[in-house]
C-alpha cells in the first residue's frame, strides 16, 4: 500500500515538473494579449488596441501601471509617457489626455484611420515640491490606436441631370447618371486625402432644378455605380448652397436656377458649398512687391467658361518679408479675395505658402496660367525675354533687360540698319514657343499674329500695371 502512494505521488510529481508553472484549476490561467514591460521593480502593460472614435471622454487609457517600489514610504510619483522624444502627461491609472495622442498620430502619421504602433516608454518622477527627479524609466513598449475620422475615398464625381445629353444624329444620348467622364471628376491636390479632405469641381447647368448626387472613385472602379457609400444631402430635393453630406441613405441635392457654379466638398466633416460663378475680367496682384499696399499689376481673364486667368507679374521680396502675394478680384479689397486655398495644384514655381501664394525661384517676371475653375495655378519663370523675327532670320532670340522702374522690358538696337523690320518678328520667353506674344504692340496676346513694326528700340509692358492690355511701344 505504501509503495503505491509513494508511486502516485512521485508521478504527480513528474506531470508538475513538465510545465513552468503551476496551474490552478479552480482560478483557469487566462493570457493577456499585450505582455507587461519592466519599469524598475514595477511593471508597464499596454492595453489593446484603441480606437479613438470610441472614446467619448477625454482620457484614454493607454497602459496598466504597477509603479516602481521605493524605499520611501510616502513615494508617490508622478508619471511622463514619452513618445519619440515627445513627453505627455500621464496618470497612475494608465490614462492621458485624449487630445493629446489626437494629436501626436495626426502630426506624425497624419489623419488617415489607420492603426499605428507607436513606441513609448514611462517615467516615474518623484518631487519635493521644488525639484524633481526621474526614479525609474520602463523598458519599450507600444501604444497602438486608430485615429478617429470618417471614410474619404481618393476620389469623387458628380452625376446628375447637368450631365444629361440627347442623342443629335449619329451621337447616342449620355445619361448623366449612370455614366461619368473627366468632367465629372472632382479635383483634388497631390495631399494624401486625409491631410487635405477639400474635392472641387466646376459645372454648369442650362436648366433650373437640376438634381445631382455624388459617387465614389471605388464605386466608379468596381463597375458599381450605385454600391454603398454614394453620398448625397439629407433631404431630397435640397436646394440649399451650404449643407451637410451623408454616405448612407443619400438623397438627392438640387440646382434651382441654370448657371455655372463650383461645388466644394469637405470630406472629413461631410460638408459642401455651392457658390455661383461669375468671373470677373481681371484678378489684381498684391503682395510684398509692393509692401502689400498697391493691387496694380493683374492677369486678364482668357476663359469665361472655366475661369482662366494669364499673364505677366513681377515678383519680389524688397523687405524680406517672403516672395508671397494674393489675388483680389476688386483692386484694393480683401472680400472674397483669392488666396491659396482657392488652388488644389500648384506648378512649376508656385507654391502654397499656408495662405498667400508664393514662388521659390526668386525675384523677377513671372508667366502665371490660373485657373479657378479647376483649381490650377502654374507660374513660369522668365529667365529671358527676346524677340525674334526677320531682321534675325528668325534665328535666336535679341535679348531684353528688365527695367524695375518702369515696369517693362527693353532693347535697344545699336548697330546701323539694326532694329525690327515690318517683315515680322515676336516676343518669346526663354527661348521657346510656349510663351510668346505678337499681334497689335497695342493689346498683344498670347500666340498672337506677328508685329509688323519697325524701330531701334523696343519697350514691353508685360504686367498691365498701367493699362488693361499687354502692350509695347517701338521706337
Amino acid at each position: 500500500m505504501i509503495k503505491k502512494i509513494l508511486l502516485g505521488m512521485t508521478l504527480l510529481m513528474s506531470m508538475v515538473s513538465c510545465t513552468e508553472d503551476y496551474t490552478d484549476w479552480g482560478n483557469p490561467q487566462s493570457n493577456s494579449q499585450e505582455e507587461a514591460v519592466a519599469f524598475g521593480k514595477g511593471s508597464v502593460t499596454p492595453v489593446d488596441v484603441i480606437n479613438l472614435a470610441d472614446v467619448a471622454t477625454e482620457k484614454v487609457k493607454v497602459a496598466s501601471i504597477v509603479a516602481p517600489t521605493s524605499s520611501d514610504a510616502a513615494y508617490t510619483p508622478n508619471y511622463k509617457i514619452n513618445f519619440d522624444g515627445q513627453s505627455f502627461d500621464i496618470d497612475a491609472d494608465g490614462n492621458m489626455a485624449k487630445a493629446d495622442l489626437v494629436n501626436y498620430i495626426t502630426n506624425k502619421y497624419g489623419k488617415r484611420p489607420t492603426k499605428r504602433d507607436i513606441d513609448a516608454t514611462l517615467d516615474a518622477w518623484q518631487s519635493n515640491g521644488s525639484t524633481a527627479v526621474k526614479m525609474a524609466t520602463s523598458e519599450t513598449f507600444q501604444v497602438k490606436a486608430i485615429p478617429e475620422a470618417p471614410f474619404i475615398d481618393n476620389g469623387y464625381y458628380l452625376v446628375g441631370d447637368m450631365f444629361n445629353v440627347e442623342a443629335v444624329g449619329d451621337a447616342a444620348a449620355v445619361d448623366g447618371w449612370n455614366t461619368v467622364s473627366a468632367k465629372q471628376a472632382f479635383k483634388h491636390s497631390d495631399k494624401d486625402v486625409y491631410d487635405d479632405p477639400v474635392f472641387t469641381i466646376t459645372f454648369e447647368t442650362t436648366k433650373a432644378n437640376q438634381y445631382w448626387k455624388i459617387i465614389p472613385k471605388k464605386n466608379v472602379d468596381a463597375g458599381n455605380f450605385w454600391a454603398a457609400g454614394v453620398v448625397g444631402p439629407k433631404v431630397d430635393g435640397d436646394d440649399s448652397m451650404t449643407g451637410s453630406l451623408t454616405n448612407g441613405d443619400a438623397k438627392a441635392g438640387k440646382i434651382a436656377k441654370a448657371g455655372k457654379y463650383k461645388l466644394t466638398l469637405n470630406m472629413m466633416d461631410y460638408s459642401y458649398t455651392i457658390e455661383e460663378v461669375n468671373y470677373d475680367p481681371f484678378i489684381y496682384f498684391i503682395g510684398a512687391t509692393d509692401g502689400w499696399t498697391n493691387a496694380e499689376q493683374k492677369l486678364a481673364l482668357v476663359d469665361d467658361a472655366k475661369g482662366v486667368y494669364t499673364g505677366y507679374l513681377y515678383c519680389a521680396d524688397p523687405n524680406g518679408w517672403g516672395n508671397q502675394f494674393k489675388f483680389q478680384r476688386v483692386a484694393g479689397s480683401y472680400d472674397n479675395e483669392i488666396n491659396s486655398g482657392a488652388f488644389s495644384t500648384f506648378s512649376g514655381a508656385a507654391t502654397s505658402e499656408g495662405g498667400n501664394i508664393g514662388v521659390n525661384a526668386g525675384e523677377g517676371v513671372y508667366y502665371f496660367d490660373v485657373n479657378l475653375g479647376e483649381g490650377t495655378i502654374t507660374a513660369t519663370k522668365v529667365e529671358t525675354m527676346g524677340i525674334i523675327g526677320g531682321f534675325n532670320n528668325w534665328a535666336g532670340d535679341a535679348p531684353m533687360k528688365w527695367n524695375p522702374e518702369e515696369y517693362c522690358f527693353e532693347a535697344t538696337f545699336e548697330a546701323p540698319n539694326a532694329g525690327v523690320t515690318a517683315d515680322g518678328w515676336k516676343f518669346r520667353v526663354n527661348g521657346g514657343w510656349d510663351i510668346n506674344l505678337g499681334g497689335s504692340i497695342n493689346n498683344l496676346t498670347a500666340g498672337g499674329d506677328n508685329i509688323t513694326v519697325a524701330g531701334k528700340t523696343v519697350k514691353l509692358y508685360p504686367t498691365r500695371k498701367t493699362k488693361d492690355n499687354i502692350y509695347c511701344t517701338v521706337e
